[in-house]
């Protein structure tokens, strides 16, 4: 009952930047928070609550029951940036900068009033806001029973590459870090400074990351002991999207009632291990496949949604050189969203071929799946250079230094060989399975990230 009340006395207010892989990560955390007790507002735009909302999966129905407990806070921020259509012979989705400009800039009148409506009714209101959302530190700062933590959506690993990019866990496994103005651009790197500058002007109590040991163990202990404007508290409660069973159909009444993405049906036709998502090269490689297509997110979410029709149809044109195989039942296409989890956590896959986004990397790790990591722009090539050569469990398709080249076909056949068809694709997977079953146990009733859940909350509500 003690503990009850103290979760009830205080408002956890989760203030996600408005990209689609941090939008995930924050409302996944505040889905895990609601389920023990505290009361959590999620505040954002009302676009991107839609958009987080329409995407959230991989839940159980007590996942529902916590999606249920969160409670989606909209706030309105200046329109009239602008909305540039995606650029395609950029990596980068620098299209989106004048939306993530006038959130930084338009965020921070709406977000005080609703921490001043919390900060009335409870004893302590505490702000678990993106690290790119770092304004939000600063309005935690002006009510007297504020509080903030930094939640870092990134690899733990990647602070240590920034602070010492020649550290001894980078050198002995030939881990490269590439600085941020060779994988973004100058504009972001200048928004990414100017919410660094933000952390500094507040006093923020620490930090909350979505990794656990068993993918990055060396690196959080490293990674306590560097200082940091944000504090000096660490919390590594990741992977914080669920980490789920088998999904093939087993037909028990609660799985038959749940809806499945059709993809899934015909991975249940296919023998197991054998399937990977590919972009490119997979009519050459023979191998079973699921291509998802999806085109680049816009800032204008209602753009976005009126042109879905018309780019699902571009996209699934362009795809018309598979059609002979998907005639044949060797593989699926999909274009718009697919259903990510559930598709790595298939008994028929084998292997993931990724852009190694954050959130990409900790789903494949923790079913279990390597990955074929090809990195695209900002933290990726780091995540693949974590994967392939610290982790052990992927395979580089193509060099960072060669992106501005086009890749082959013969290399990326010659990646999907080394993965599926050789001795060196045998330890690939073991590891990566092993290093799956290593997160199931963390995630399991006693395991170590429960115990690291528990200390966050019992900080939070303390």
């Amino acid at each position: 009952m003690e503990d009850s009340a103290a979760a009830a006395a205080v408002a956890v207010v989760t203030v996600p930047f408005p990209t689609q892989g941090h939008l995930n990560q924050l409302l996944h955390l505040s889905m895990l928070l609601a389920s023990r007790g505290l009361a959590v507002h999620y505040a954002a735009p009302e676009p991107h609550l839609r958009e987080a909302r329409a995407r959230v999966h991989g839940w159980d129905a007590a996942g529902a029951l916590r999606f249920a407990a969160v409670r989606f806070r909209a706030f309105e921020i200046p329109g009239g940036y602008a909305s540039p259509p995606p650029d395609p012979s950029s990596p980068f989705p620098g299209h989106m900068m004048p939306l993530l400009e006038a959130f930084c800039d338009g965020a921070r009148t709406p977000l005080a009033a609703l921490l001043r409506e919390l900060s009335a009714c409870h004893r302590r209101v505490v702000v678990l806001h993106d690290r790119m959302a770092a304004f939000a530190a600063v309005e935690a700062a002006r009510i007297p029973n504020g509080e903030a933590l930094g939640v870092h959506c990134l690899a733990a690993s990647y602070n240590v590459g920034w602070v010492y990019p020649a550290h001894r866990l980078l050198v002995e496994h030939g881990l490269v870090f590439h600085p941020p103005d060779a994988c973004t651009t100058k504009e972001f790197v200048a928004l990414a400074k100017r919410m660094g500058q933000e952390r500094r002007r507040a006093a923020v109590a620490g930090m909350v990351v979505n990794t656990c040991r068993a993918l990055e163990g060396e690196f959080l202990d490293v990674l306590a002991q560097i200082p940091s404007s944000d504090g000096d508290k660490l919390f590594a409660v990741g992977p914080l999207s669920p980490v789920l069973p088998d999904t093939r159909a087993r037909g028990s009444p609660e799985e038959s009632a749940r809806p499945r993405h059709e993809c899934l049906s015909w991975l249940d036709k296919q023998p197991p291990s054998s399937i990977r998502e590919l972009a490119a090269a997979v009519r050459g490689s023979g191998q079973r496949f699921i291509w998802a297509l999806r085109d680049a997110d816009r800032a204008d979410m209602d753009t976005r949604e009126a042109e879905a029709a018309v780019h699902g149809a571009r996209l699934a044109e362009a795809a018309g050189g598979l059609r002979e195989e998907i005639a044949r039942g060797v593989g699926v296409v999909v274009t718009g969203w697919a259903p990510q989890l559930e598709i790595l956590a298939h008994g028929a896959t084998a292997a993931f071929m990724s852009h190694c986004g954050w959130n990409s990397v900790v789903e494949s790790m923790s079913h279990g799946k390597p990955v074929l990591a090809w990195p695209m722009h900002s933290d990726q090539p780091w995540d693949a250079e974590l994967v392939c050569k610290y982790l052990g469990a992927g395979v580089l398709v193509r060099p960072w230094e060669e992106r501005h080249d086009v890749t082959p076909a013969a290399a990326i056949r010659e990646a999907i060989e080394r993965a599926m068809a050789s001795g060196d694709g045998a330890a690939l997977r073991a590891r990566a399975a092993a290093i799956g079953e290593a997160v199931r146990a963390a995630v399991a009733e006693g395991g170590s990230l429960r115990q690291d859940m528990d200390d966050l909350v019992a900080y939070l509500t303390r």
